[in-house]
């Protein structure tokens, strides 16, 4: 019975339990229902949202487009409406230029008809008048020609005599004035044994040791050198010094330039060479622009071209005659534009031609021609008028002036080449060589003065009686005149003068 009772709590108890349980799972499917139920509504709410936020997007996306094509569309149709405005302003000049050049060209023909039934006027009434003449004079015009020509001939024999004898001794002088021309342009542009100043450079060095390392080992650092600047540099016997020659007065202010800082500086070899020479370059290369500026800022002369500018900062490089060329070229502009104003033409212009006249100077040395044909063409090619142009060409008179301009540079370049000090470096040369003649005279023993006449051909020597007798006179001679020789370039000969002069002085008291 106990039994019975136990199993049957048993069951009951399971029962209940399930009944339990499945009330329980009830309610938490209920809740997940629920659960599930709001998330899905709230899913739906954030769909929405975004929805509505996607299409407000795509609506201000779609009216910004097409605001900005509707922009662009009023642009481009004012922008036509613009082209269309300046065709129809050019169809409306064209025709205004069409119908002027109509008019302008019937108004030459009925000139050209006036002028046909001038012309044909003037014949009728010359014919008359030549039949009248021939009337009236009993002869025929061939007659009448060969009158006038023997009684023209027979007046003009003596002042042709007279005017032939002008003509000659014209020619006399200019071919004088010529040859002098020629031989120094020659001189500034010709290789020669001997050069001139004006080719060469001599760098003094601190002491004859320099020579050989400005050589350098086998030679590499005077090829180096030499490759380098363009320019020949010559290592000869004279003490402490070497040579620089070229043609190109730019390439030798380079060159000593670079030469004078590697001796300064110590380090000579070819990678410190090709530096020096470099920086040495770009150097110059800015002060031959400044120097151009410059020279145009003094001469008030604009719109020059760059090229041009620099042809002329490099005249600073130039002498001629011992004259600096830029110097002689503002000199031209301003004399040029004085005399300009004095007649009333243009001044500018004027200054402008003689600024430039002698730009031919800056590379005549590697061109042919005459500079003034070479700075004629160089001016024409970077766009200077043909006033300027023919000014340059004409200043020396190879080709025919054609303008006031083209006389007024000549002129000014005459006037600044004669005045007194202009090329005052020939005088300072001429007075070295005299005081070089003389200082060799008096490095004799016995010698007590030396004086250098006739403008160098001579040298009158004073000596002692004291120290030299008569047959050593002869020797003193023969010795300065070898001495002379051996030291002094010059053309011709110099005559050695030797005298030895006895005098008694006595006073009476």
């Amino acid at each position: 019975m106990e039994i019975v009772l136990l199993i049957g709590s048993t069951g009951i108890g399971i029962a209940a339990g399930f009944a339990i349980c499945k009330v329980i799972e009830q309610k938490r499917l209920k809740g997940t229902r629920k659960l599930a139920e709001q998330l899905l509504q709230e899913a739906q709410k954030e769909a929405e949202r975004k929805k509505r936020e996607i299409l407000t997007e795509a609506k201000e996306a779609a009216l910004q487009i097409r605001q900005d094509l509707e922009r662009e569309i009023k642009d481009r149709r004012a922008e036509l409406q613009r082209a269309e405005r300046r065709i129809e302003q050019k169809e409306e000049s064209l025709d205004k230029r069409l119908e002027n050049l109509n008019r302008k060209d019937e108004e030459i023909r009925n000139r050209l008809a006036a002028i046909e039934k001038q012309k044909r006027e003037i014949e009728r009434l010359h014919e008359e008048e030549l039949a009248r003449l021939q009337e009236i004079a009993q002869m025929s015009c061939e007659e009448a020609r060969q009158h006038l020509l023997a009684r023209a001939e027979e007046e003009a024999a003596g002042e042709i005599g007279l005017r032939i004898k002008e003509i000659e001794e014209k020619v006399r002088r200019e071919s004088a004035r010529r040859a002098r021309e020629i031989i120094a342009t020659a001189i500034q542009r010709c290789a020669v044994d001997h050069t001139s100043e004006a080719t060469v450079s001599v760098v003094n060095l601190p002491s004859d040791e320099m020579k050989g390392r400005i050589i350098g080992r086998e030679g590499r650092n005077i090829r180096a050198f030499e490759m380098l600047t363009g320019v020949d540099l010559i290592v000869d016997d004279t003490p402490e010094a070497v040579t620089l020659s070229s043609f190109d007065p730019v390439r030798r202010e380079v060159a000593r330039i670079s030469l004078e800082r590697l001796i300064v500086d110590g380090r000579i070899h070819p990678a410190r060479i090709e530096e020096i020479v470099e920086k040495v370059s770009n150097e110059v290369e800015e002060t031959i622009i400044e120097a151009g500026e410059e020279a145009l800022l003094e001469a008030n002369v604009k719109g020059v071209h760059p090229e041009l500018v620099k042809v002329l900062g490099q005249l600073r490089f130039r002498a001629s005659f011992g004259q600096n060329t830029l110097v002689h070229s503002l000199e031209v502009a301003k004399v040029a534009g004085l005399m300009a104003a004095e007649l009333g033409v243009e001044e500018s212009t004027a200054r402008r031609a003689g600024l430039l006249h002698d730009i031919g100077k800056a590379i005549d040395h590697n061109t042919e021609g005459s500079h003034a044909l070479i700075g004629a063409d160089l001016a024409k090619r970077y766009g200077e008028s043909d006033e300027i142009v023919n000014a340059i060409a004409s200043h020396h008179e190879e080709v025919e002036p054609k303008s006031i301009y083209a006389v007024l540079i000549a002129a000014a370049d005459a006037v600044s080449a004669s005045r007194p000090g202009a090329r005052k470096e020939d005088l300072d040369a001429y007075i070295k060589r005299l005081e070089k003649l003389e200082q060799i005279a008096k490095s004799f023993k016995g010698v007590d003065k030396a004086f250098a006449i006739q403008a160098g051909r001579e040298v009158r020597v004073m000596v002692s009686p004291a120290v030299a007798d008569d047959g050593a006179v002869y020797k003193l001679c023969y010795e300065i005149a070898k001495k002379v020789e051996n030291e002094m370039k010059y053309p011709g000969q110099i005559k050695i003068t030797v005298i030895r002069e006895m005098r008694a002085v006595e006073y009476a008291k």
